[in-house]
């Protein structure tokens, strides 16, 4: 029988959990399991719990380990500085999840006890490296029916973030997409795997950039164009194509300062990165100085290509449960699959930290937290 929502289930009894917790940053050396981790707990109606079956690493959790961003987050932990003298830690990775809820604030109406569900939880909330999490009902939405919790786990932040940059700061959807030529600077890895999968369900024509040995893998994954990096000077390999509608940029860097040469002048083409200075400026010069700084920039760079006929974002992962849900429904159909690199089971998260770590990813890296999925 379902415990009746609000009240104590019987996880709540319980005061501690195995979890993979870090107490200071650094390397891999920082990761500790522990099994007396604080059972999360409910303190506003709309969260929920859940039981986690499968999490995922993705480059933020290597990032956040070695303390990237703590600035920016720990502000949003705590706007007001009401806990003087606490602390972050210790501090639970991973951003992905799939599992089933276990118990609901009084707010929740969506989901109940028993429910199979997928989230992707906000970098400044406790991660996913733990046998329970909490989440509020709007990051969350109902698994897909066709995936295993395995197969789910590599899908949110990723997801999510493609979707950020795609349809909520890109503009780009399922009506307006068909025949647009997209350019994908990173294409094999998380972000790059599903953004190729989504551009192909919307109708668009995708050339994807990446390397040799991942090059079967994103044809596969429906990619009209795929070109190796390694192969020549990429610029100039772009340049004999026709001019591109959009550009998703997970690369960064050198990139940035050829890219938009390569995008239709005065169309409305669009050019997202999401590779941005925005939490390393605040780590850096503070908040209100790297807040400062990043505006500078970010307004400075959008004014100059703006009067070359082209439009410059920056996108950012967006935690969101309706987002999910149509993600969900193009999973269901056929349209997008998670691409796994690797699975690991929960006593071997220093090892797929690791592997994470070594770079060229193919896909996701996936955790599972009980041991059959």
């Amino acid at each position: 029988r379902a415990p009746a929502r609000g009240f104590r289930a019987s996880p709540r009894a319980r005061t501690a959990m195995p979890s993979w917790v870090i107490d200071g940053y650094g390397s891999n050396e920082v990761l500790r399991f522990t099994r007396d981790m604080t059972f999360p707990i409910i303190h506003f109606p709309n969260e929920v719990i859940i039981k986690v079956h499968a999490a995922s690493l993705n480059p933020i959790d290597l990032s956040m380990r070695s303390g990237y961003g703590a600035t920016a987050l720990n502000m949003k932990r705590d706007p007001l500085k009401l806990k003087a003298g606490e602390t972050e830690f210790p501090l639970t990775l991973g951003r992905d999840v799939s599992g089933v809820v276990m118990e609901c604030g009084l707010g929740v109406s969506y989901f109940k006890p028993g429910d199979e569900v997928w989230a992707a939880i906000p970098p400044w909330k406790q991660g996913t490296l733990s046998e329970f999490v909490v989440a509020s009902g709007n990051e969350v939405s109902f698994k897909p029916k066709c995936l295993s919790h395995t197969e789910a786990a590599a899908l949110p932040y990723v997801g999510l973030t493609a979707w950020s940059a795609l349809n909520q700061v890109g503009g780009l959807n399922q009506s307006n997409c068909s025949g647009k030529r997209i350019l994908i600077l990173g294409a094999s890895g998380g972000v790059g795997t599903f953004a190729v999968q989504l551009m192909k369900a919307w109708n668009a024509h995708v050339t994807a950039v990446c390397s040799h040995d991942a090059s079967t893998l994103v044809k596969k994954l429906g990619a009209d164009d795929v070109i190796d990096y390694k192969s020549g000077n990429l610029e100039e390999q772009l340049k004999t194509l026709p001019l591109f509608d959009f550009i998703l940029d997970n690369v960064g860097g050198s990139t940035e300062k050829w890219a938009l040469d390569l995008l239709k002048k005065w169309s409305g083409a669009t050019y997202v990165t999401l590779v941005t200075p925005f939490l390393i400026n605040m780590d850096k010069l503070g908040v209100a100085d790297g807040m400062l700084q990043t505006g500078v920039t970010v307004g400075s760079k959008t004014l100059k290509h703006l009067l070359k006929g082209v439009h410059y974002r920056w996108a950012f992962f967006m935690p969101s449960g309706p987002s999910l849900d149509e993600i969900a429904e193009l999973v269901d159909s056929g349209k997008i699959q998670p691409v796994i690199d690797g699975v690991f089971s929960f006593s071997e998260v220093p090892k797929a930290f690791l592997k994470l770590e070594g770079g060229h990813a193919r896909g996701k890296t996936v955790i599972n937290v009980i041991s059959r999925q």
